[in-house]
């Protein structure tokens, strides 16, 4: 079945969002292809608003459900909001942080300065599993644009998440053989293919940058992306001083529980509900938290956070 929504086709998985968010369909400027996504523009004289773009997970794409309360808030604050395809799941060789799937985050942020006055200080960056792999991406290839980017439970190394996959039997091996063709190991060809769509080969350009970094302890266990991925995430962006040792990253990830040894105190944040953080590290604009949960986000923390960034 499909609806007319707008001035576009909707489909009924779409259904579910507030009437205010918009499917749009925006050129690429690399192939010119029409790519899909949806919008919110709010309109008001004389005034500028801030931008939310909100990435979908590995597996999904601009209709996900997930993006549902995070447009349902950006109207009641009076946000723009955009939820880009990027080439949909990442099992293609079109997504998967290609040059394509980069180029229709920057369309969607261009699409959206065509429709509403934006607050160029306040363009925000949110992303989950996939979709936090695609945040550090862009904040790596793209640190000019973003005042604040939430990247929870991220994909940091392809490379290393193809063999993590592989040895557990998790399906997103198989979707990184569709997407490369072979395993990173098999030619050095290859293992470049991998690092170039890791954020780990990009990441340390947005030092400057606010980035939090959120995982649950028990992913990699009950979830798929270990948290080491979070870890060394942050410490490709801060000084060497700032680094957590690579024996506490071991530690942690081979944990459900956070050790004994690792106990901080005073970490209560109410908007973490009863995911509390269970280890924290911050250096500069850049934070890493390990939160009592899984393979997760926790939209309210996410969304407070980076309500506290501007330009």
């Amino acid at each position: 079945m499909m609806l007319l929504l707008g001035n576009t086709l909707a489909t009924a998985a779409t259904q579910q969002y507030p009437e205010l968010v918009i499917e749009h369909h925006v050129e690429s400027s690399i192939d010119q292809s029409k790519q899909p996504g949806l919008y919110y523009f709010p309109r008001e004289p004389d005034s500028t608003f801030p931008l939310l773009v909100a990435l979908h997970s590995w597996s999904g794409d601009y209709r996900q459900k997930a993006g549902i309360p995070l447009a349902e808030w950006c109207i009641k604050q009076k946000w723009a909001f955009a939820h880009p395809n990027f080439r949909g799941p990442n099992w293609s060789r079109e997504g998967c942080g290609s040059d394509l799937a980069v180029q229709d985050v920057l369309d969607a942020v261009a699409h959206v300065r065509k429709h509403t006055r934006l607050d160029e200080r306040r363009i925000y960056l949110l992303g989950s599993s996939g979709g936090g792999h695609m945040a550090l991406l862009m904040a790596g290839r793209h640190p000019e644009i973003w005042a604040g980017i939430s990247a929870w439970v991220p994909i940091f190394d392809l490379s290393a998440w193809y063999t993590e996959c592989q040895m557990t039997g998790r399906r997103y091996a198989k979707h990184m053989l569709q997407v490369f063709g072979a395993p990173p190991h098999q030619s050095e060809s290859t293992r470049n293919q991998y690092l170039y769509r890791s954020p780990r080969n990009w990441l340390h350009h947005g030092h400057s940058l606010p980035i939090d970094i959120n995982a649950g302890i028990r992913d990699g266990h009950e979830g798929s992306v270990p948290i080491s991925h979070s870890l060394n995430a942050f410490n490709s962006l801060v000084p060497q001083t700032d680094q957590i040792p690579a024996e506490t990253i071991l530690e942690l990830t081979g944990a459900t529980q956070l050790p004994t040894s690792l106990v901080q105190d005073d970490l209560s944040d109410p908007h973490y509900g009863e995911k509390q953080p269970l280890f924290r590290k911050t250096s500069g604009s850049i934070r890493v938290t390990i939160f009592d949960g899984g393979h997760e986000s926790i939209p309210q923390a996410a969304l407070h956070w980076l309500s506290l960034q501007q330009q």
